[in-house]
């Protein structure tokens, strides 16, 4: 039975639908990877732009002695220990911060808008948070001190939840494409049933059998897998051009390195692969159960 007999033909029984149904699931499954992919690259990137940082902010009142207080809050910065270094915004960078919500014309210097100071710490010594906010406090009333770690740990709690879920919609994605595969070959076995009972009876080898059916599957599922690739690469490619467009910060970090990229290639790989493996079990089962 080693000959080149092909039990399987590509048009008929429920396996010539395989292919679109690979291809849908890996077009799902790639997005939902790309997705995990880019929020981990997004929380090391939040977490490496505001580690080490923080933020005052000098309300602006109605007196006119703002610069006064800004200098003051620099002076108290800068004399604490933990405190590497600190820097007042000046009406240009605070013209950016307010561009998304303003425009690139807003009237900066004729709004009461508080000022803002960055301030970089000294990792190599403990900043005491609440003496510092005392200080801060006692000599410029009004002043807040906002050391982004609470917000910045909240977003990355929300990045990993997100992950999580579209871990899990993977892991479905591979037991439907699994269930898939099992009905496929099992309604082409009944089709090739005659075929299929007369090769065992006559001592055919289970794994000559099996290689028919696993070697179709392998081959359905390979080109539905290179057609969802090729859909979710221009998905993808469409979502990263509108991101680019907007302004926001935190959505620049959303990005698919050359790493995200080797590894969505390896999606239709896992799906020939399901296919393959899944195939070969189904038909080892049922020639298992027959006389």
């Amino acid at each position: 039975m080693s000959g080149g007999v092909k039990l399987i033909p590509d048009d008929t029984g429920a396996g010539r639908f395989l292919p679109w149904v690979v291809a849908v699931m890996v077009f799902l499954a790639a997005l939902a990877v790309s997705g995990v992919l880019a929020l981990d690259q997004g929380v090391r990137g939040w977490q490496a732009g505001f580690e080490g940082h923080l933020t005052v902010e000098v309300p602006a009142g109605r007196s006119a002695d703002l610069d006064t207080r800004v200098a003051e809050t620099l002076r108290i910065l800068r004399s604490t220990a933990g405190v590497r270094g600190a820097v007042a915004l000046d009406d240009a960078e605070h013209a950016a911060l307010l561009a998304p919500w303003f425009g690139p014309d807003n009237p900066v210097a004729d709004l009461p808008i508080p000022r803002l100071v960055d301030v970089e710490l000294d990792t190599d010594h403990q900043l005491d948070f609440d003496y510092l906010a005392r200080r801060l406090d006692d000599a410029v009333p009004g002043a807040r001190l906002d050391d982004h770690k609470v917000w910045v740990a909240q977003l990355i709690r929300l990045a990993r939840g997100v992950q999580f879920i579209a871990l899990a919609t993977v892991v479905l994605i591979a037991g439907a494409l699994a269930a898939v595969v099992v009905f496929a070959v099992r309604a082409t076995l009944s089709v090739h049933h005659d075929i299929v009972a007369l090769l065992h009876v006559m001592g055919a080898r289970d794994a000559y059998i099996a290689r028919q059916f696993q070697n179709h599957a392998l081959w359905m599922g390979a080109k539905g897998g290179a057609v969802g690739l090729v859909l979710a690469a221009a998905t993808l490619f469409v979502l990263s051009r509108l991101v680019a467009r907007l302004e926001a910060p935190l959505l620049d970090q959303l990005s698919l390195g050359p790493v995200t990229l080797v590894v969505l290639a390896f999606v239709p790989v896992a799906g020939a692969g399901i296919a393959f493996f899944t195939a070969r079990l189904t038909v080892f089962g049922a020639l298992g159960r027959m006389p």
